[in-house]
């Protein structure tokens, strides 16, 4: 037994060190609201689009589980996990601020403007993963297991806020008569300058949770272990051992995780390609005319709406998970967001394209919450980055194989008309919400009065 219980954090301490997850998101919306039509403008095909998202995955499957190893194997004056978090946001600033200026030090150096583009968009994903994972694991680091949930659903709201941000910041811009519209092989100033106000808000949050949160010392991890303390020393080769043992849990979440993912990387690739198609009646070659980056434009808006309709998901996640169960909960999400991805095939009025936003924000709510509530129980104390980084296998694999296979798919069975491939991604959301309610069988359960002290705390 634990000599120690870990103490409740008040929603106060619990904001604090999440709040860089709002910059963290920022970049993540900018990225994905924006990177198709800046590859576009520098004159990448719809077809090759998803080719170039694969440095997004591949980074996370490289990265996550090896920071989250060495996370766990860090004990520094800044803390366990405070200084990848600082190291990934100064270099996700750097790329935020280059990504959209390629075709200008492309001028300068002589090089591909797409190959520039590719490795500065690299630089971002692998900072932001850097970044991203030490914040999953510090929930488990912090928390007693009781208040798991409510850690990642405090997250998602911050993350919904980032995102919110990160996908309008282009559009209010345009409303503010920054130009939307650029010179050929260039990227319009309401982008460019997005991107700048993103690199700023991502470094103050992180240095805002640095400043704000005291990580617990070895001593009291130790104090707090239900586990025998590890004599070995701990190598990178751990990560194959620990992949090896992954537990039964995670198999399952690792299912529904593939299918939402892939769901989620089809929306997020193709679109605006699919709404220029569809909604705007333009061929799949415009990738530089008005109405196209107004269907840019919308596309940020459309997936800024959707993750403020999260929000409040996110607050109705544990009373619901209480009344239905976890798993339910996250069936029923999923099932939703499959609904909202279908439903723009058939919604040809762009101003009620909000309508389909609101299964997604649902869906988008409990992905970034409900599975990792789920599996929190299930990770060894002492193992929690490495897993949590494991666990991204499952988020950036399906993003590779759509990567590989999706521009091909959208080019020879659907003529590059986008919208017919994000179908496709409803129907896999509607897969995993089938796989939640079959395969998983009643784990991850939280007695009621754990489930009643964390909605003590979501009314504090």
């Amino acid at each position: 037994m634990a000599k120690k219980i870990k103490p409740k954090l008040s929603i106060a301490q619990i904001i604090n060190m999440s709040m860089g997850f709002l910059g963290i998101q920022m970049a993540f919306g900018l990225q994905n609201g924006n990177a198709s039509r800046i590859l576009a403008n520098f004159g990448a095909d719809v077809h090759e689009l998803s080719w170039f998202w694969l440095v997004a995955p591949i980074t996370g499957l490289l990265v996550q589980p090896i920071i989250g190893h060495m996370g766990d194997n860090t004990w520094s004056p800044l803390g366990r996990r405070k200084p990848y978090f600082l190291i990934g946001a100064v270099l996700c600033a750097v790329g935020l601020v280059f990504l959209p200026n390629a075709a200008s030090v492309t001028a300068m150096m002589g090089a591909s403007v797409l190959l520039l583009a590719v490795i500065f968009l690299a630089m971002m994903d692998a900072s932001i993963n850097v970044a991203m994972e030490p914040f999953r694991a510090l929930v488990g680091d912090m928390l007693p297991k009781h208040q798991g949930t409510l850690g990642f659903g405090v997250q998602t709201i911050l993350i919904g806020i980032g995102a919110v941000i990160g996908s309008e910041m282009p559009n209010w811009l345009t409303k503010l008569g920054v130009s939307n519209v650029a010179p050929d092989g260039f990227v319009a100033d309401n982008v460019i300058y997005a991107f700048y106000v993103g690199a700023a808000v991502l470094i103050i949050s992180i240095l805002y949770t640095i400043v704000t949160t005291k990580e617990y010392s070895p001593q009291e991890f130790a104090d707090f272990s239900d586990e025998e303390p590890s004599t070995e020393k701990s190598k990178f080769s751990d990560i194959f051992k620990d992949f090896a043992n992954i537990p039964p849990l995670m198999k399952k979440l690792g299912v529904v995780q593939f299918f939402s993912w892939f769901a989620l990387f089809t929306m997020w690739v193709f679109t605006t390609s699919a709404l220029a198609t569809h909604h705007f009646g333009l061929s799949p070659q415009d990738t530089k005319s008005l109405e196209y980056n107004q269907a840019g434009d919308l596309t940020g808006h459309l997936f800024g709406l959707y993750n403020l309709f999260a929000i409040p998901f996110a607050f109705l996640l544990t009373p619901i998970a209480k009344r239905i169960g976890k798993k339910q909960t996250h069936a029923l999400a999923l099932f939703c967001g499959g609904l909202g991805l279908i439903s723009m095939f058939f919604i040809k009025d762009t101003n009620m394209l909000w309508l389909s936003m609101i299964g997604l924000g649902f869906a988008w709510a409990s992905i970034l919450a409900m599975p990792y509530a789920m599996l929190i129980d299930a990770i060894p104390q002492r193992k929690m980055g490495v897993y949590m980084g494991i666990f991204n296998f499952f988020i950036v694999i399906p993003q590779i194989i759509n990567g590989i296979f999706g521009g091909p798919i959208v080019k020879s069975l659907f003529g590059n008309m986008a919208m017919d491939y994000v179908v496709v991604g409803g129907v896999c959301m509607l897969i995993a919400s089938a796989v939640t309610m079959f395969l998983i069988k009643g784990e991850g359960k939280e007695t009621p009065q754990e489930i009643e002290d964390e909605i003590k705390q979501v009314h504090f």
